[in-house]
């Protein structure tokens, strides 16, 4: 199935049965970041790349390079918090969340 091809106006035909993936690597074709509220701010110097925050991220907005992780990917990341729980450090604010 072609992705790009999906619409308001496709039927129930042309959509992939549940629970089954066609394609790989398609959430990045899917921005969803503008549904929240609040952002996460990494603060690198308060970092201690101990990496905890990365497999929590329900929505993998933490990207990894050489070991060291990056500032988040805000096109996907929907502001849930996780982050700043698993956060030992200190190296992640939200307002609002603690």
């Amino acid at each position: 199935m072609d992705l790009h091809k999906i619409s308001e106006t496709c039927g129930w035909q042309d959509l992939t049965e549940g629970m089954q993936i066609y394609q790989g690597g398609t959430s990045a074709q899917f921005p969803t970041g503008e549904w929240t509220a609040v952002k996460p701010e990494f603060i690198e110097a308060d970092c201690t790349q101990c990496l905890l925050c990365v497999p929590v991220c329900p929505d993998s907005a933490i990207p990894v390079k050489d070991k060291k992780r990056g500032d988040f990917d805000y096109k996907h990341c929907k502001g849930c918090g996780i982050c700043v729980n698993a956060c030992h450090a200190g190296a992640i604010k939200m307002e609002g969340v603690k």
